[in-house]
């Protein structure tokens, strides 16, 4: 009786570690997937909103009287993009995407407001939507077409407002570390976009 016990406790024992292990496994693997679709998820948004930018000014340079069209910076960028009607009344929408300090760590937001007549309507909007958080870093890059036909190197800061950008890239990295893939956008309707091939 003894001995018929201690091989029941070790069995007992064997079947819980056994357990312990699988749960372990299957919630690791439910973390892994459910940050591979918050990935997709972010990076589809992202894609499908630069994708759509628009040469619609939404605003006008006070000092050169120039149009802005897409103003950018390594935290914030603004462009006008037309927003499809399950995500508001449909037609072109400023899009502001902004790289804010959020607690121990950063989050990346979008604010949406409509655009008349190269204004942005001033009407009450709802606060700007958190698209990501529980990041280490971000940063957003853009690049060009230079004088003579060949992509330029990515800047920190878009310093031709009045044109839509080439490329964009957006980099982030969560707070336990993971460098998410690098997010390479083609602006189809910057200019050069089609005679120098980038494939969106």
């Amino acid at each position: 009786m003894l001995l018929a016990t201690v091989l029941l406790a070790a069995g007992l024992a064997l079947a819980f570690a056994t357990l312990v292990a699988a749960t372990r496994s299957v919630t690791r693997g439910e973390a892994m997937a459910a940050h591979s679709e918050r990935l997709r998820a972010v990076e589809g948004f992202l894609r499908t909103r630069l994708t759509g930018a628009r040469a619609i000014a939404f605003d006008t340079e006070e000092s050169s009287a120039l149009p802005q069209r897409f103003v950018g910076t390594a935290d914030r960028m603004r462009f006008v993009a037309d927003l499809p009607n399950y995500l508001g009344r449909g037609g072109p929408y400023l899009h502001e995407f902004a790289i804010e300090e959020a607690g121990e760590g950063r989050r990346v937001t979008v604010d949406l407001r409509m655009v008349q007549a190269g204004e942005v309507v001033d009407e009450q909007v709802p606060p700007p939507e958190v698209l990501v958080d529980d990041l280490e870093s971000a940063r957003f890059r853009y690049r060009a077409i230079n004088a003579d036909g060949r992509l330029g190197p990515w800047q920190d800061e878009w310093r031709t407002p009045e044109q839509l950008p080439l490329l964009v890239e957006i980099t982030m990295r969560d707070l336990d570390g993971r460098d998410w893939p690098p997010i390479v956008v083609s602006l189809p309707l910057a200019a050069g976009a089609d005679s120098f091939g980038v494939a969106p």
